[in-house]
């Protein structure tokens, strides 16, 4: 699921698509929650990915089995990666089956460039090669084994990345959220249980009132915060702070005015974390100055 900094940097997402194209807030709070969805799109489709690499090596075994000149792995291929029991677990999840089900954009043609290209890269690597030649079967070492893959031909393709912006834009810019969710589900798998349900995008009832409520009090009291942060700038004008520093300030400064029961210190290393996904080099460091100066203002811990 989506944890608080992953809905917090939706909520500085819209904010900022507002700036752009001021709309209702019910529109607004819609569109969020829509970009929220096409994350587990993007997620399904990831899980999706590691099931055709598994549906590639069977096919490339029946290949070799129809040959009419055949080697002897021809005949008794190696069936150490199809027979991954985290492949298998995937494979057979109900809820990415279904979901797939509905979602037939979000399967892979097993003839996809990006598809066969991993494929050729993943079995001609030393780890790959070194796993296949490990004897016998361990849960453990196969999700170790598949959480690297993972991480070296998704999380780390830049093949993959460029595919994903050309299908939905947004993609490109929740990868990261996605990556984790992937690993975790990876983690989380267990050998003696079946694997029925994925991670869900809000958690509950608590989670998605948080985004409305937070992006809210940031629309309502945009002007009065703008005004609070000129007054902490020293020697440096409002209208120099890039948009998205400024943006992530009013998100930061409604959320300590309006969420007492976090703690500051949270609340800040979350935004500041936000910062480095989405801002400069150095915006961590501003934006961290800023709201040290205003937490010890208002006396906020």
């Amino acid at each position: 699921m989506l944890g608080r900094r992953q809905i917090r940097e939706k909520v500085v997402e819209s904010l900022y698509s507002y700036y752009q194209n001021p709309i209702k807030f019910d529109v607004l709070e819609k569109n969020m929650f829509s970009e929220i969805d096409k994350i587990y799109h993007l997620y399904i489709y990831q899980l999706n990915f590691l099931v055709s690499l598994k549906a590639l090596a069977e096919r490339q075994m029946e290949i070799g089995k129809n040959k009419y000149i055949k080697t002897e792995e021809n005949v008794n291929p190696n069936q150490k990666f199809i027979n991954n029991q985290v492949l298998l677990k995937l494979e057979e999840n109900t809820e990415r089956l279904s979901f797939t089900s509905k979602h037939q954009e979000l399967k892979w043609d097993l003839n996809h460039e990006l598809l066969t290209k991993t494929f050729q890269r993943m079995t001609a690597g030393k780890r790959y090669q070194d796993f296949m030649k490990e004897e016998g079967y361990s849960f453990e070492e196969d999700q170790k084994f598949i959480g690297k893959l993972f991480l070296r031909y998704i999380a780390e393709n830049d093949d993959m990345h460029d595919h994903l912006e050309e299908i939905e834009m947004s993609w490109a810019d929740d990868f990261h959220i996605a990556n984790s969710m992937m690993q975790k589900t990876i983690g989380f798998l267990k050998e003696n249980e079946p694997s029925h349900t994925l991670i869900k995008m809000i958690k509950d009832e608590d989670d998605r009132d948080f985004a409305r409520k937070l992006m809210k009090v940031a629309l309502n009291s945009w002007d009065e915060t703008e005004k609070k942060i000129g007054s902490m700038l020293d020697n440096w004008d409002l209208d120099r702070i890039s948009l998205l520093d400024k943006i992530i300030l009013i998100a930061a400064i409604s959320e300590l005015e309006n969420f007492p029961l976090t703690p500051g210190r949270v609340i800040i290393n979350e935004y500041i974390e936000i910062s480095k996904v989405f801002s400069t080099d150095r915006s961590n460091i501003f934006i961290n100055g800023i709201l040290d100066k205003y937490t010890k203002n208002i006396n906020r811990n």
